[in-house]
């Protein structure tokens, strides 16, 4: 099958972890794949985001730049064109993105089923975050876009039910989290030589991975390490965020700076040996409908997990199976933070049913990728 991938994303971050990581499946199993996205992307690093676009928003008011994003469509449609007609795809796959219906019309133009990815409901987020202008636009795109594509793949049942309430038939919907490649977790460096890179041997690590903001509120943790300070409790933070500063401050005020380390943003062939150092792996709070990729990355190297009792959470994980969850509108994280830092027995447990639930569930990047054939396969005999 010629599959051609259509995103709009400009940054190296988790959402480009998903296109590369679909994209290398789909083509291991032996499908062509075109790519169409932004020609800044092949000169942008790993944790960077589009300097134009970072411009834009620095300089220009909010409707500026999202008719900017509503006009890249012009320029976009084209390229798709060209694309179409020098390689001839079979269909489309693209990544959902706001005020971005250049897919859809190419995709009704040269009679091409479409398969939308959709990871959050952004005319939603951005309108709550009060960061839309055209708000009538942007609320039309999103819905022109979820309402055209011939099948929506949300990754949670609770994003599904989002789309279904815009007016998308159910029978149009397949829920795919996301997921893990199935070698993340092998050739992994010696544990020692992380523990000698971050001063860690010895200690228990409290992890967590990614773009750290206030309302993860990991502030709690360092709470609880203050609380045992004859504890060998160490709080490692993989990756950087705009509390990255407040959090140093409350560890120096709490007198526990040695018991804090931020190691900023990290290549992403490094995040498995370093993952594995982590005694406990910290969910501390979750969007209402994400698949957390950090919660697979936890899960396949069979760390016990802590993280809210959400709708969203409870799709992949169990309470008491292979993670510990907590009342997030309650005070029951710090208690569950104890117990998994004082019962090696717990932590043993939890651990084991959580690298079992990759293979049970079959929580894999190249199982996603077999899904989107599966579903793309119907669509190629209609048209």
């Amino acid at each position: 099958m010629k599959i051609l991938y259509h995103h709009r994303v400009a940054s190296k971050d988790g959402q480009y972890v998903h296109i590369a990581e679909i994209i290398a499946s789909l083509r291991k199993q032996g499908h062509e794949v075109v790519v169409c996205e932004p020609a800044s992307i092949e000169k942008t690093e790993f944790g960077e985001g589009s300097p134009i676009v970072d411009r834009i928003r620095a300089h220009f008011p909010g409707f500026v730049h999202e008719l900017a994003e509503f006009l890249y469509c012009l320029p976009d449609y084209w390229k798709l064109r060209q694309l179409i007609k020098r390689h001839k795809p079979d269909c489309i796959y693209e990544r959902y993105n706001l005020f971005f219906i250049s897919g859809i019309i190419a995709s009704r133009r040269y009679k091409l089923p479409l398969l939308l990815e959709v990871n959050a409901p952004l005319f939603e987020e951005r309108a709550k975050n009060d960061t839309i202008s055209l708000s009538g636009l942007a609320r039309w795109s999103q819905d022109y876009v979820w309402r055209n594509a011939h099948s929506v793949l949300p990754v949670t049942e609770v994003l599904a039910q989002m789309v279904i309430d815009r007016g998308v038939a159910s029978n149009r919907i397949r829920v795919i989290p996301n997921g893990i490649n199935s070698d993340f977790a092998t050739a992994l460096p010696p544990v020692e030589w992380v523990d000698q890179q971050y001063q860690l041997g010895g200690k228990l690590v409290l992890g967590f991975t990614g773009f750290v903001r206030r309302w993860h509120r990991l502030d709690r943790v360092l709470t609880v390490i203050a609380q045992h300070p004859d504890s060998d409790w160490h709080l490692l933070l993989l990756g950087d965020g705009p509390d990255r500063a407040r959090l140093e401050e409350i560890a120096e005020q709490l007198g526990i700076s040695h018991k804090l380390t931020v190691t900023g943003i990290i290549e992403r062939k490094e995040m498995p040996g370093l993952v594995q150092r982590f005694d406990i792996a910290l969910q501390p709070d979750v969007v209402a409908y994400a698949s957390p990729l950090k919660m697979f990355e936890y899960l396949a190297l069979g760390k016990p997990i802590l993280a809210p009792d959400t709708p969203n959470i409870r799709e992949i994980l169990t309470d008491k199976k292979n993670a510990l969850l907590f009342d997030p509108s309650g005070d029951g994280f710090s208690d569950l933070l104890l117990e998994l830092c004082e019962t090696a027995e717990l932590r043993d447990n939890l651990g084991a049913a959580a690298v079992k639930t990759i293979e049970t569930q079959q929580l894999y990047w190249d199982t996603n990728a077999a899904k989107i054939i599966q579903i793309f396969s119907p669509l190629l005999v209609k048209s």
